[in-house]
């Protein structure tokens, strides 16, 4: 009988070209695993102030090109998608104005990016301030060096001015459009304690109609072209707060306008905004919806208005019926 043939063990020689090969390799993907760990830990310890995931960039700068159509000027434009909220509240602002914006990020407004995201989560609402641009270097730079603290604008390209504020209200609901998707864009003064909760309450309500106008409706303003409006001026909302739907914003973003850009217009421009905008809703047919509280100078309602508002700003917040009380009024407010 044949005898079995033996099992043969070979122990293959390593030779000192392969053992440093797999030292090599082993060494590598040590210095791989050590740089990820510590870019981890420093995401962790070292957060980014002004990149957060799934939020756009806080502060833009919107020009137009000759047809009127809009562009961030950071780059979102052309197929980015516009971001979705519930409201986007543009608080209009100067560059005379640090003082108001310090006050408000101390109180009612969160102070940086990640705040801001919070707020828009708990309330459904994205705030910015919106403010144009000036010849002057200083306050450019001014302005500069506040956009890398904060990072919490829209820049307009639009001069500055008091008496351009129709022109830029308009190209704030249309930079407000080119960024957000929103059911209301609300136009807001940089003198007003808001409280965004309760703000956040009024846009969410059911409503009928698709074109709303909402705000404190008035008649009686002063404009120096009032001898085209009579004796009595047509109702339209108080200046320093008002919300427009997204069906409205969408007309007025259609608006007409050459390279100057707002410099001519299918509509008449008052000299106040705010009655440039009534007369501009009353020739669009839209639902006129009528809020007191956007006006009353109480404390317990959507917002308060303020004289020196950069020291009553402050005071306001440390009132608690002011600043802590219910969302919901309650029905002796």
């Amino acid at each position: 009988m044949p005898s079995s043939p033996r099992l043969k063990l070979f122990h293959a020689r390593t030779s000192p070209s392969t053992r440093r090969s797999t030292s090599l390799i082993v060494l590598t993907s040590l210095a791989i695993g050590l740089f990820g760990f510590i870019f981890g830990l420093a995401a962790i310890v070292f957060p980014s102030r002004t990149c957060l995931t799934n939020s756009p960039p806080k502060t833009v700068r919107v020009v137009w090109d000759v047809a009127g159509n809009s562009n961030g000027g950071n780059g979102l434009s052309g197929g980015v998608k516009r971001h979705k909220v519930m409201g986007f509240v543009g608080i209009q602002t100067g560059f005379g104005s640090a003082g108001r914006r310090r006050a408000l990020r101390s109180t009612w407004m969160p102070s940086d990016p990640e705040g801001l995201r919070r707020l828009e989560e708990s309330t459904g609402l994205a705030i910015r301030f919106i403010i144009g641009k000036t010849k002057d270097e200083k306050k450019m730079a001014e302005l500069r060096s506040e956009i890398a603290e904060y990072d919490d604008f829209i820049l307009l390209d639009i001069e500055e001015e008091y008496s351009k504020l129709p022109y830029k209200t308009l190209a704030f609901f249309k930079a407000a459009y080119a960024l957000y998707d929103s059911e209301f864009y609300v136009k807001a003064d940089d003198d007003i304690y808001l409280r965004p909760d309760r703000l956040s309450l009024l846009l969410a309500k059911e409503r009928s109609h698709y074109e709303t106008y909402l705000g404190c409706l008035k008649k009686v303003l002063y404009e120096p072209l009032a001898d085209l409006l009579g004796k009595e001026y047509f109702l339209h909302a108080y200046g320093p707060i008002y919300a427009l739907s997204a069906d409205v914003v969408t007309s007025l973003v259609a608006l007409k306008n050459n390279r100057q850009i707002f410099s001519n217009f299918s509509f008449r421009m008052f000299s106040n905004e705010d009655v440039t905008i009534g007369a501009w809703m009353l020739a669009m047919n839209v639902n006129h919806e009528n809020h007191k509280t956007l006006c009353e100078r109480v404390l317990t309602l959507l917002h308060c208005w303020l004289c020196n508002p950069e020291k009553r700003m402050l005071e306001l917040h440390k009132i608690e019926s002011c600043s802590k009380s219910p969302t919901l009024p309650s029905e002796d407010e």
